[in-house]
């Protein structure tokens, strides 16, 4: 679903739920609109109000004020950025993490304004019993994400089976993460059955439909999937220290090295010990097919050079995305800020701020150089306000320094290329965070020089789906299958495509890559990381042989990787814990 341009601005008046941090909260806040639930009627505008005053939540309550994606993004191997921006987050620090306030309140906020939406709508007899039925689907994929999003970043979490006002305990206990698995399942199969086909001529282009549904379910059975895998299942990685010292004509010359390939033994992921992983990928790869085999309507890959734009926006690809406003104070994000950076009116080509978040050498390095991923997708000349004083300009990857800037890495002075000398520029590279490769995905806005440009932040797309099946597929033996669906996306990137399969544990850490690849910036790295436990593997093998601890595991922008099995899942934040009296037990490692 993508929140269109027609959001309603009268929100639904929930018990407060639009700003609350806590369950206490919700019943104790004022209410924050002049219509009251009894008011909106039993008709088709009253439904469209329940579902808008829903959605706003992913951004008023979330993503506006910059908490998200950071809670979803920044703890990853190939994300890197200014320490600043990374905070605590970045830095594996999560105790205390403002950010990570909102990734609880978040979405049991929007639970909760869900479960008063449904039940109010349940109760209608004036609406189209189809318009009625899609409208309680879409509930529940809204709830059922969220429920997704906090099981896999805290483990066993509360379950509210309806809302605050309707009786529900706010205070609830944790609930383990099979049981909640259970729900997720149950509500993503009924939305499935309840919601529009994309074909079905009452689908609103811009929200969740029954495809969407199958589709996050698959990627649901997958990740339970790869989680409940056997400890020692082997994946490999390409990583490891992002430079090295090279003794050049007696002095010490840093450069960024080629990542190495490391094959990492898969710890056992807590909450999952007892699931079946070849069942699970079973249903995995069914739903997906449903999906590929267009049961729920037509999907299809959109080409490269469209699958940004802004014309893009509602096209198959994008099964679930929230699309923010242009300079709206409440129905905004910051995601073309953070990745892309915001100019001036006065100084279009010149970037005033932003542009922070990017990827490592390591991810870079992962690719074909004919790849449209990184030769399209990564930003490779961008000026900031300051250097148009002395003409100059930034360059990505380093590697680049002898044909833009006349400089090899060495540091000796060659012929610059005609083409860059021709500009006039002063080029320029630095190992910091400055420099990263930085995503073109967020750039096609319609306003460049405001930091709340409108923005589309995709959580589920097909490529998704389509690179679920090939892991699922793998999993069950059937390897062919595997690899045509794995080039499939490759093909769209321009990328090289595998000629057979390499055997089953290859073929895994190829898809896992894919998904690396294909993913960037988009929220995915460090769920994938844990889900196939390898995440403290994969973090603790940047190595730089610097210092202290912290020192010795630093990324390319100089912010720590380290991790400790206490960061395998985020800590319950102290307000709920101080609130809610069934929860006497954080995360290991944060009480």
């Amino acid at each position: 679903m993508k929140l269109k341009k027609y959001i309603y601005t009268a929100l639904i008046c929930t018990a407060g739920a639009l700003t609350a941090t806590s369950c206490n909260d919700w019943l104790q806040e004022e209410p924050k609109s002049f219509i009251g639930p009894d008011q909106l009627g039993d008709s088709k505008e009253a439904v469209d109000e329940w579902i808008n005053g829903v959605y706003s939540n992913w951004l008023y309550d979330m993503f506006c004020w910059g908490e998200f994606p950071r809670v979803l993004e920044l703890d990853a191997d190939y994300i890197s950025g200014p320490s600043w921006l990374l905070g605590k987050l970045g830095a594996g620090n999560f105790q205390g993490e403002e950010s990570l306030q909102k990734m609880w309140a978040g979405p049991y906020n929007l639970i909760n304004d869900a479960n008063v939406a449904e039940r109010y709508i349940r109760q209608m007899t004036s609406v189209d019993e189809g318009y009625k039925n899609n409208a309680i689907g879409e509930l529940l994929f809204q709830k059922a994400f969220c429920y997704f999003l906090l099981v896999r970043a805290y483990g066993p979490i509360p379950y509210m089976s309806t809302d605050v006002a309707n009786g529900e305990d706010a205070y609830g206990g944790r609930v383990p993460v099979a049981e909640i698995y259970d729900h997720i399942i149950q509500m993503l199969t009924e939305a499935a059955q309840l919601m529009y086909n994309r074909d079905n001529a009452n689908y609103q282009p811009g929200h969740v439909s029954a495809g969407s549904a199958a589709g996050l379910l698959a990627k649901v059975y997958a990740t339970m999937a790869s989680a409940a895998m056997p400890a020692g299942t082997q994946v490999t990685v390409r990583t490891g220290a992002p430079y090295e010292n090279v003794t050049y004509q007696g002095e010490s010359v840093q450069i960024y090295r080629a990542p190495t390939a490391e094959t990492f033994n898969k710890q056992a992921v807590a909450g999952y010990e007892n699931m079946d992983a070849q069942d699970l990928y079973a249903k995995a790869a069914e739903w997906a097919k449903k999906v590929i085999d267009g049961q729920y309507g037509p999907y299809e890959l959109s080409e490269y050079s469209n699958l940004w734009k802004r014309s893009n926006r509602d096209a198959s690809e994008f099964m679930w995305a929230i699309q923010s406003l242009d300079g709206d104070t409440k129905y905004r994000t910051q995601i073309h800020s953070f990745y892309s950076g915001y100019s001036t009116t006065a100084n279009p080509n010149f970037l005033q701020s932003g542009g922070w978040v990017g990827c490592t050498n390591n991810w870079y390095s992962l690719f074909d150089d004919q790849d449209y991923r990184i030769t399209q997708g990564v930003r490779h000349f961008w000026r900031y306000y300051y250097q148009e004083e002395y003409n100059g300009c930034f360059y990505y990857p380093q590697s680049w320094s002898e044909k833009v800037q006349g400089v090899t890495q060495m540091g000796e002075w060659v012929e610059q290329a005609e083409e860059y000398k021709a500009t006039g520029l002063s080029y320029q590279y630095n190992q910091s965070s400055e420099c990263l490769a930085f995503t073109t995905k967020y750039d096609d806005v319609l306003n460049k020089s405001t930091d709340y440009a409108d923005s589309q932040w995709a959580f589920l797309r097909y490529a998704d789906v389509m690179l679920i099946y090939a892991e699922a597929e793998n999993e069950l033996g059937n390897d062919a299958e595997a690899v045509n669906y794995l080039n499939k996306v490759r093909q769209r990137s321009n990328a090289t495509l595998m000629s057979a399969s390499p055997g089953k544990t290859a073929l895994r850490s190829a898809i896992i890559e894919e998904r690396a690849k294909e993913f960037a910036c988009e929220g995915d790295r460090r769920w994938d990381l844990i889900r196939w436990g390898i995440y403290l593997d994969a973090m603790n093998a940047i190595v730089v042989n610097k210092g202290t601890p912290e020192e010795n595991h630093q990324d390319d922008a100089g912010n720590s990787k380290l991790r400790t099995e206490r960061n395998l899942l985020y800590p319950i934040p102290e307000k709920e814990m101080v609130a809610n009296p069934n929860i006497t037990e954080n995360n290991p490692g944060w009480n």
